[in-house]
């Protein structure tokens, strides 16, 4: 499909029916539709946080902010060799942004943008693009944080699409498409607010609120 028959709308639509879209390469100005057999997700209260990535996340050597570079976020997750992030995705994505249904969590150090990661609010599900990392723990910071904040604005789904190694060790788990298609529609029917948390929580609360849900 070319990208510019591509809408917000149309993505939204395809994100309640299941589906996602990704490009071959970034040269590619192709976009199709995967629906995958086996699909990713991180349960909202199985994410794990490690003692090492515990320590990091207690030095609060890290910036954490929220929909302030949305732009520098996707183009850090498409700054690879390898990457489904097309002109035509970025744009569709940056007009899902301006429209409230995108939001990207920040990690930032010393003033730079050294990781994060972006997704698509529909509802009470949150389904997550890509991630990025510049700094050792860098992106996994950014999960536990945005982890945190999916369930203070009662979200009922995060989708991470596909389970990779990294994600498995983070909790990330694998569920068939029958299951996925039920979780997602539940998520649906629910409301969900990815800014009712409000301001960053502290590392301390961050940490404190883990341990209890774990």
């Amino acid at each position: 499909m070319q990208g510019p028959a591509l809408t917000p709308e149309l993505l939204l639509n395809a994100y309640a029916a299941g589906v996602f879209p990704m490009a071959e390469s970034r040269d590619d100005p192709e976009v199709f539709w995967v629906d995958p057999q086996r699909r990713g997700i991180m349960p909202l209260n199985g994410f794990h946080i490690s003692r090492s990535l515990r320590r990091t996340i207690r030095r609060a050597v890290f910036t954490i902010r929220t929909d302030t570079d949305f732009a520098g976020v996707v183009r850090g997750c498409a700054d690879r060799d390898e990457t489904w992030i097309n002109d035509s995705i970025f744009r569709l994505y940056n007009e899902l942004h301006e429209m409230g249904h995108a939001h990207s969590l920040e990690v930032w150090q010393d003033g730079a943008l050294i990781g994060g990661v972006y997704g698509v609010t529909l509802r009470g599900a949150f389904f997550g693009e890509s991630m990025f990392s510049r700094r050792t723990d860098a992106s996994k910071v950014a999960l536990a944080y945005l982890v945190d904040r999916l369930r203070a604005g009662g979200f009922r789904l995060f989708d991470t699409q596909f389970l990779t190694d990294h994600l498995a060790r983070l909790g990330g788990i694998e569920i068939s498409r029958e299951d996925y298609r039920v979780k997602l529609a539940t998520a649906l029917r629910s409301e969900a607010d990815f800014d009712r948390q409000g301001a960053i929580p502290s590392p301390q609360d961050l940490l404190q609120r883990s341990t209890q849900i774990s």
